[in-house]
């Protein structure tokens, strides 16, 4: 085995055989949306995503309407620019300014990530605040940067991020349903939308047991959408007691998982789950995720129709735009201090 940079490097508790145990007959649940097309059957599947919502934060999705060859398309093309020379793909290389394009620098919890990305926003171009600042009320377009090469790049990415996104509102009213709400309950939290997704790229890497594809995190989101190839290696601590398990790529489904803002927005009920990427000695891994995200002006906090004398606020507000600014700036470097999380957010009882 070669060197690892230390960057790389996961503190023991966190390496990729920390709290897992094989071959653990228990999986998050995989849901055949199919079955909205049976009115008879349709309280059940909202029944079973809310269950799977409070207890893991993810399920998988079948027959979801996203159609393979615009998946197939997408994966074919972005493999095609992943296989470019560097001084290719550093062309359309992202910074702290413009945080769209190519990295292969990211970091997760102050550790960097085995992998390279290509971000992409769903609106192009992008409303966001212009500084972390509180006070500073200014706002920003940013424009996404798409390489020359492959010619379809830009075309093969939007045609699938639109499927993805008209998935992602399907799943969003069947979870307000699930909690008892009307189904356009948040489509308002939507009119400026900062969604993007993401292609991923996972090498080979030399010691898999010290690094991670990526490391432990919860996404910041509402909804995420995952594509995963055969390969694996996604896993998802559970919420009961923290074990993780592996999420078994089905052929053609997605991997749903609940994001910060609806574990906010539901005061805790439904779980944003930390997940993680292990990687092995041999094979590359790609996944494709689309994260659906709120407009820059709205504030996470819980719902009215939610709290109650009972069941109290356990957050304050946040303003989206401000946390999303803050956060992504901390992906580029290592920090002194851990980046700003929902945690930070919490009301003492």
């Amino acid at each position: 085995m070669e060197d690892l940079d230390p960057t790389y490097i996961q503190a023991p508790e966190h390496r990729s055989d920390s709290n897992f145990i094989p071959n653990q007959p228990e999986e998050i649940p995989v849901i055949d949306l199919s079955r909205l097309d049976d009115p008879k059957d349709v309280q059940n599947v909202i029944s079973e995503i809310g269950d799977a919502c409070e207890k893991w934060g993810f399920f998988q999705v079948i027959n979801h309407g996203v159609p393979s060859d615009a998946r197939q398309r997408v994966e074919k093309t972005v493999k095609m620019f992943f296989d470019l020379p560097m001084e290719e793909k550093i062309k359309v290389k992202r910074d702290e300014v413009n945080p769209v394009g190519y990295h292969d620098g990211e970091h997760t919890k102050n550790v960097k990530d085995w992998k390279e990305v290509f971000d992409i926003y769903f609106k192009d171009p992008m409303v966001i605040p212009s500084s972390t600042a509180p006070e500073d009320e200014g706002l920003r377009l940013v424009y996404n940067k798409w390489p020359q090469s492959p010619s379809d790049f830009r075309e093969a990415c939007e045609v699938y991020a639109r499927h993805a996104e008209k998935l992602a509102f399907k799943l969003l009213e069947l979870i307000s349903l699930s909690l008892g709400l009307p189904k356009e309950r948040f489509h308002d939290y939507f009119k400026e939308q900062m969604s993007f997704f993401r292609i991923n790229r996972y090498p080979p890497c030399p010691r898999p047991d010290l690094a991670l594809g990526v490391g432990h995190h919860k996404d910041a989101d509402v909804i995420s959408l995952l594509a995963q190839d055969e390969v694996g290696g996604l896993q998802v601590s559970r919420r009961s007691d923290g074990v993780w398990f592996p999420i078994r790529p089905v052929p053609n489904a997605l991997v749903i998982n609940i994001g910060n803002c609806m574990e906010i927005w539901t005061n805790d009920k439904y779980w944003s789950a930390e997940h993680r990427v292990v990687v092995n000695t041999t094979r590359e891994r790609y996944s494709i995720p689309f994260f659906l995200l709120p407009s820059h002006d709205v504030e996470v906090k819980p719902l009215e129709e939610i709290v109650s004398p009972e069941n109290p606020p356990r957050y304050k507000g946040y303003k989206w735009g401000k946390f999303y600014v803050s956060r992504n700036r901390s992906d580029f470097r290592k920090l002194e201090i851990e980046n700003i999380q929902i945690d930070d957010f919490k009301v003492n009882t």
